[in-house]
């Protein structure tokens, strides 16, 4: 069952329970006869937003499936919702294949390390720090968090806000496959 749905439904559950309990005692002692009531059908629209363009998809290997599993830690961690892991490891997948990049010489971009190529020089933290899944997806989520509204605005523009990349529309490519993983193991 989707996690929307399932909360929206709950969410549903609880406002019938919180009417039973306060007009439960006062509808107990009213002299009016039952209703014979039938049950009624909710419609639920998801809130989630649908992928932006054409999707990107790639086979995970050992670590980079470890990786996923430390971002939705770190995010749960946060006390942060769903959204938020799949923000992350889109960014993730997009900045490193959800690899955790030490100096790549030549081919590194400055000294962008780690997940998400955050950089030492732009404060994010020291080498050992952004190549700890834990700790740069932590430093990742404080970012978004400072952005409003970014739990209704499009991946892209979250993520970007954050890592104000050169490529801002490269990160919605991976939202597809972010909202997978994040669903397949949120609660595992």
């Amino acid at each position: 069952m989707n996690t929307i749905f399932r909360k929206s439904m709950l969410s549903v559950a609880g406002l019938a329970f919180a009417g039973g309990v306060f007009a439960g005692p006062i509808a107990a002692h009213a002299a009016t006869p039952a209703v014979d009531a039938k049950p009624v059908a909710v419609a639920v629209q998801s809130a989630a937003p649908k992928p932006q363009g054409d999707q990107s998809r790639i086979t995970l290997n050992d670590e980079q499936s470890a990786n996923v599993k430390a971002i939705i830690a770190a995010t749960k961690n946060a006390g942060l919702p769903e959204r938020a892991a799949v923000i992350s490891i889109a960014t993730s997948l997009q900045e490193s294949k959800l690899e955790n990049l030490g100096h790549l010489g030549d081919k590194n971009d400055h000294d962008s390390l780690g997940l998400f190529q955050q950089r030492p020089s732009s404060g994010w933290g020291t080498p050992e720090q952004i190549t700890d899944p834990a700790y740069s997806t932590t430093a990742f989520l404080k970012g978004l968090k400072q952005v409003d509204g970014w739990q209704d605005m499009p991946l892209t523009d979250a993520a970007q806000t954050v890592q104000v990349s050169a490529y801002p529309d490269a990160y919605a490519q991976w939202e597809q496959q972010a909202t997978d993983l994040v669903g397949q193991h949120w609660n595992s």
